[in-house]
């Protein structure tokens, strides 16, 4: 047992799988469980169960699947320390100091979490050397001198203090070292600002610069609030460019993050709508004046990483660009998204509702949240909006042009992947095309079925990682493990010998393996076989050896709900399932090893030891009962 077992169950009895999840996602209840879209795979309809009594999570599409802490661990790419120490802050839980370890050790947690730098620089340290950024910065905004600008800044966008606080306001000095030397008296390793992207290396060599000088600092959040980038705006209007953000990191990624989503999450998902607008300004102008569904791409479009970030927390994404050839370019790329994402797109414009040109200068206005939310109310389904603008383009062409120009755009739609929807989904965009084309939906089918070089937009802006042993279906082996993760009572009705059946050497999956070996150990120790005594095992055992047991928990978690399933969770169906488990895997075992000569019978006749292996496969029919496919899942 470990220091911070107690920690571990502490948190965990605090921390209510439900409401963790259903803070990053949006859950239905669905008899005694709950349901929602996985965010680890590419999920149309929802296949992810909460399931309270047991406090786990599942999905039988990937096989993702764990307890909370796993949860936490996949969702935020943490290593197990973090996500701890994560759902500790949550629960006002005060941790066990960590203590001192071995430097094998420390690699293994400064690696958990993967960043896959040169360096050996965990994601950790870079999150840890942003906040120390945040608070540099924070500091230089409150400071008499170097503060002022920023300060003045500030008071001309009409920004309050409130929202200064919310959304982490801060300033850089004008200076080349402010935070290098600042970093440098907290001992702050130089390449985990570096990596960061905070300081930059000077071209001759000798050290280093602050990337971001002179400017109004807007830290980038994810959504639980950790600082993972940031914005910086000129403050001398002779500086370029007006905005400057931090470079891609190990922990940051433009086309899949938001800016305010931290804030905005819930006021999503209660809205079920969320609004995009184009800069930091404009966010925070939303939120001030009480309109908290809002975020921002950060110079980019929309893309399918933002889309499926959204996805999991509402249905509808209102796009509020402005009308220029960059907003207007914008709103096109957003059609790739809308066909290769579940998620409804809709494109709303300030013109014809007021003169401002952007919602920070609405808003300032009496009156402005109002019209704002005409705004919104007034926006257009993104198809028609295409529609609508190619009308205007032809005004005055003749019917040739007409038919030339929307066939390009019906075949453009073709090649995106309009032809490769779910059929359900194929056919009301087919209508919702046909009608703001106004053409016969036949017209828009003929040209899905005779598109140029039809392909799927599949660049999510997300890495989906192939799952380990993709093909994977439990034999009875791994079913008895299973039964023995659900139901714990049922180790002490083994036997030495049927225990053997469940040794680490016998499993062929090496995952399998990995979660047979915690379950022996569990066991051993005194905690038992049931799921989340196997979970804190692998936890013990990727602290031990400095990695994450991610895939082994997920391995665990799926062969518990399968049988879950299987039996419908009835007892006696699963004690049925286990004890015909047994009887298959040890018949198999006797009959390997027949065909193998492992079995000792020397000095017997051939018809001898057909005749023993026949009584013992009689006698463990009689035990177990006879040994079939019918309750068994896969193999």
């Amino acid at each position: 047992m470990f220091p911070d077992n107690d920690d571990r169950q502490r948190v965990r009895d605090a921390s209510d799988i439900v409401a963790v999840v259903g803070e990053h996602l949006s859950l239905k209840p669905k008899g005694r469980e709950y349901v929602g879209l996985c965010p680890f795979h590419d999920d149309r309809n929802p296949s992810m169960c909460v399931i309270p009594a047991k406090q786990i999570f599942h999905c039988f599409v990937c096989g993702t699947g764990g307890d909370v802490f796993t949860f936490v661990q996949k969702y935020h790419s943490m290593g197990f320390r973090e996500a701890l120490e994560f759902l500790a802050q949550r629960a006002n839980i005060e941790l066990t100091p960590l203590r001192p370890r071995g430097r094998s050790g420390d690699e293994g947690e400064a690696g958990g979490s993967g960043s896959g730098l040169s360096s050996g620089l965990s994601n950790r340290e870079v999150l840890a050397a942003n906040d120390m950024a945040a608070g540099f910065f924070r500091a230089i905004l409150s400071h008499p001198e170097h503060g002022a600008a920023a300060r003045e800044v500030i008071e001309r966008r009409g920004i309050s203090d409130e929202m200064v606080e919310r959304f982490m306001i801060g300033a850089s000095p004008d200076r080349w070292d402010g935070l290098v030397v600042t970093a440098q008296g907290k001992e702050v390793r130089t390449e985990a600002l570096e990596g960061a992207g905070l300081i930059k290396a000077r071209e001759r060599g000798d050290g280093h610069y602050d990337a971001m000088r002179n400017r109004l600092i807007f830290p980038i959040c994810d959504q639980i609030g950790r600082v993972i980038a940031f914005g910086g705006r000129k403050i001398n209007e002779e500086d370029e460019p007006k905005y400057l953000n931090s470079p891609e990191t190990a922990v940051f990624r433009k086309s899949t993050t938001l800016f305010g989503i931290n804030h905005a999450a819930r006021a999503i998902k209660r809205e079920r709508t969320a609004v995009i607008v184009e800069g930091y300004t404009d966010v925070i102008a939303c939120h001030q004046a009480g309109v908290e569904h809002v975020v921002g791409t950060l110079g980019t479009a929309l893309t399918s990483g933002h889309a499926t970030v959204l996805r999991r927390l509402c249905d509808t994404v209102v796009l509020l660009f402005d009308g220029d050839a960059a907003g207007i370019k914008a709103a096109d790329r957003a059609i790739e998204v809308l066909l290769g994402e579940t998620i409804d797109i809709r494109i709303a414009a300030l013109a014809g509702f007021t003169d401002a040109k952007d919602p920070d200068e609405l808003l300032k206005r009496e009156g402005g949240a109002e019209v704002f939310a005409r705004v919104i109310e007034g926006s257009v389904d993104l198809i028609k909006w295409k529609f609508d603008r190619l009308r205007d383009e032809l005004r005055g062409a003749g019917p040739a042009r007409v038919a030339q120009r929307i066939e390009e755009e019906l075949n453009r739609l073709s090649e995106l992947g309009l032809g490769e929807l779910e059929p359900v989904r194929r056919r009301l965009m087919i209508r919702q095309i046909a009608q703001a084309a106004r053409v016969e939906e036949g017209v828009v089918s003929a040209a899905i079925r005779t598109g140029r070089g039809r392909r799927r937009f599949v660049d999510r802006g997300v890495d989906l990682e192939a799952k380990p042993e993709q093909h994977w279906k439990p034999d009875a082996r791994e079913m008895l493990l299973g039964c023995l993760l659900y139901d714990d009572k049922l180790w002490s009705l083994m036997g030495g010998d049927e225990r053997e059946l469940t040794s680490t050497p016998r499993f062929e999956s090496e995952l399998t393996r990995v979660v047979a070996d915690a379950m022996h150990g569990s066991a051993e120790n005194g905690t038992g076989t049931g799921l989340h005594a196997v979970l804190d095992e692998l936890a013990q055992l990727g602290d031990e050896q400095g990695r994450e047991m991610i895939d082994a928990e997920q391995r665990a978690t799926m062969l518990r709900q399968i049988v879950a399933r299987d039996t419908e969770g009835v007892d006696e169906r699963v004690t049925r399932l286990f004890n015909e488990c047994i009887a298959d895997v040890s018949i198999r075992d006797a009959r390997d090893q027949q065909r193998a000569g492992e079995v000792d019978d020397s000095g017997q006749s051939e018809a001898d030891r057909l005749a023993s292996f026949m009584e013992r496969q009689r006698k463990m029919r009689a035990q177990h009962g006879r040994s079939g496919p019918t309750r068994i899942s896969g193999r």
